[in-house]
């Protein structure tokens, strides 16, 4: 008997102890599940089943083979690590605008002040260090220019807006597809309508928005999903769409889905990035922005970015005054704008457009002690990043208010007219064109060496991730495509050559993540931008993780750099899913790039195990 006792306490010793370990093994798992950056998938396991999805796969019996070589490549001594995928709650991170990240780190912020809606980049040991998967069942975008009226609803699983917006057709869910008839909040009845009756109230010909090409550059700020942008580009006029990523999330990621130039963007305490006179119409369509806050230090923002003689077409039930808090609104907004020296171009219905003044003149005539006040001599209206807003007014320089007017050629000549800043630069009117002409001739080299890959409309969004003076983007003019062009934020400041040249763009420090979505670019330029961070206190796998989480799954990467830079991307290419198209020496088109060699990844399209059992 005491025998058989013993030989029990063993049992239950033994029985106690997997229990333990079974709960342990249970807490575990459970924290991995709900802890964000320990709910990471090995790359090779996320992807064991996806032959069928790499580029070209076909699905007929292949993916084995493919998912089998791919685990060799890991093993391979030119494989220097891989990467792991994000759990598939992180398909939609944007890291330096994570909310969760603000609510985890407990970041003292104004929420009036819309500070939670600005920029805020995790530490180092914070980030996801691993590569963004897209949501179940995503599929390849739609081509422009169909992609404006319709995008795949599983590319963005987000309807929500479609019955939040329903009396206002922003967007319908049909089926598989989610459609954009062209409304807004203020434009029901479609935004080409919109835009006929505002260039109308202008007295513009033939109600074309565009001015006979001399207006050019709009910012639309609050845009919803872009409509507003979207149809002015049949006019020759490009809109920087911004909107935050508020309660309606997903409006920029709608937009660039669609192919609409966008931005994340948000007034808040922040100037915006980009330069001073940078575009000749602001527009606001029921925003919801407070105009009058802070002595109206928004207002004096969208001055600072208009050049002179611009307009802000500001759409708003306080513009014609039905009760009487919009009455007091409308009374204290049209005093400030006053003080301003902006004047009413046009009012008719729920709309006012106001002029800003070509000269300084009215600036000057003002009773002294004004307010707004003007800005203090040293004031750089062209620094952007990082700087805090200023409720002053940005006065011309002596040139401008001379020129009386932008100065600038109608489009499409200003985009090869040399611009009247480039001379804040010391650049001449021959260094210029000597630019354009080096641009255009590797721009055409590019296409040579995708043109197997693509056709006329695979590529729609593009950045260029250092872009000078532009002149990548404009060499690109006959293609039917748009450029972000990025100017680092400790370079000099072209992006107002840029503007001035019809382009857009923002400033940007590519040690931190990009404000967009991901997925959202079909093709990234980057030219020398590693030896620049190189330079720098941030890591070049940093940076091939962030370019691979904006583009879009079977988009390209146009690399141009130094060939010990693309020796060490070729090392990552298989850990990133990524896939060498074409290598090419520079042949010596500039003196400075001797050792350049141009090299063009393609990225595969692939999707995570959980993708796969949610879509089967």
């Amino acid at each position: 008997m005491p025998r058989a006792r013993g030989d029990g306490d063993k049992k239950k010793g033994l029985v106690t102890w997997i229990v333990v370990l079974a709960i342990i093994c249970g807490c575990v798992y459970l924290y991995s599940r709900s802890s964000g950056t320990s709910a990471l998938e090995y790359g090779s396991r996320s992807l064991r089943k996806l032959g069928s999805s790499y580029l070209g796969g076909d699905g007929d019996g292949d993916g084995d083979e493919a998912s089998n070589k791919f685990v060799e490549e890991l093993q391979d001594d030119v494989m220097l690590k891989s990467i792991p995928v994000c759990d598939d709650r992180h398909s939609e991170l944007i890291p330096c605008l994570d909310r969760n990240l603000i609510y985890q780190t407990r970041l003292k912020l104004d929420l009036s002040l819309m500070e939670h809606y600005e920029r805020h980049c995790p530490v180092p040991e914070r980030r996801f260090n691993c590569l963004i998967p897209p949501p179940p069942g995503y599929k390849v975008p739609i081509k422009w220019p169909k992609s404006r009226d319709e995008v795949w609803k599983a590319n963005i699983p987000h309807t929500h807006l479609a019955s939040e917006k329903s009396d206002q057709n922003w967007m319908v869910v049909r089926g598989d597809k989610i459609a954009f008839p062209g409304g807004g909040t203020h434009f029901h009845y479609g935004a080409d309508k919109y835009i006929a009756s505002i260039a109308n109230m202008l007295n513009f010909p033939k109600n074309i928005l565009n001015n006979g090409g001399m207006l050019r550059t709009v910012l639309d700020v609050g845009c919803g999903v872009a409509s507003f942008g979207g149809y002015l580009l049949s006019s020759d006029i490009i809109a920087m769409s911004v909107a935050p990523n508020d309660v309606h999330q997903n409006q920029i990621q709608f937009a660039l889905e669609r192919g609409i130039p966008a931005y994340l963007g948000v007034l808040g305490t922040k100037r915006l990035p980009y330069p001073s006179r940078s575009f000749e119409l602001a527009h606001c369509s029921r925003c919801r922005i407070d105009w009058l806050q802070r002595n109206g230090i928004l207002l004096l923002e969208l001055d600072r970015l208009l050049r002179p003689g611009g307009y802000f077409a500001y759409s708003s039930p306080e513009a014609y005054a039905q009760d009487a808090e919009d009455l007091r609104i409308w009374r204290e907004m049209s005093a400030l704008v006053e003080r301003m020296c902006w004047k009413v171009a046009a009012k008719r219905d729920q709309t006012v457009i106001w002029a800003k003044p070509l000269t300084n003149d009215c600036y000057m005539d003002r009773e002294p002690g004004t307010q707004p006040p003007l800005c203090k001599s040293d004031d750089d209206p062209d620094a952007v990043w990082g700087v805090p807003m200023e409720a002053c007014i940005t006065p011309y320089s002596d040139q401008n208010h001379k020129a009386r007017g932008i100065g600038l050629a109608p489009w499409p000549a200003r985009l090869t007219a040399p611009p009247p800043r480039l001379a804040d630069f010391g650049y001449s009117n021959e260094m210029f064109e000597k630019d354009m002409e080096v641009w255009q001739l590797r721009v055409e080299n590019y296409w040579n060496l995708l043109s197997p890959k693509i056709e006329p409309n695979t590529l729609r969004n593009i950045i260029d991730m250092k872009a000078n003076l532009g002149s990548f983007a404009a060499a690109l003019k006959s293609k039917d495509v748009w450029v972000m062009n990025v100017v680092p934020e400790d370079g000099p400041n072209t992006l107002k050559i840029i503007y001035d040249r019809g382009l857009i763009g923002s400033v940007h420090n590519w040690c931190e993540p990009y404000s967009t979505y991901p997925r959202t670019y079909d093709l990234l330029h980057a030219w020398t931008i590693f030896s620049d961070i190189e330079k720098k206190d941030c890591g070049a796998e940093d940076l091939l993780i962030e370019m691979d989480r904006i583009l879009r799954p079977t988009g390209f990467i146009i690399i141009r750099d130094k060939r010990s830079v693309v020796e060490f991307i070729k090392k990552h290419i298989s850990a990133l899913h990524w896939e060498a198209v074409a290598t090419a020496d520079t042949e010596g088109d500039s003196e400075h790039d001797e050792d350049d060699v141009v090299f063009i990844i393609q990225k595969k399209l692939w999707l995570t195990s959980e993708s796969f059992r949610e879509t089967e």
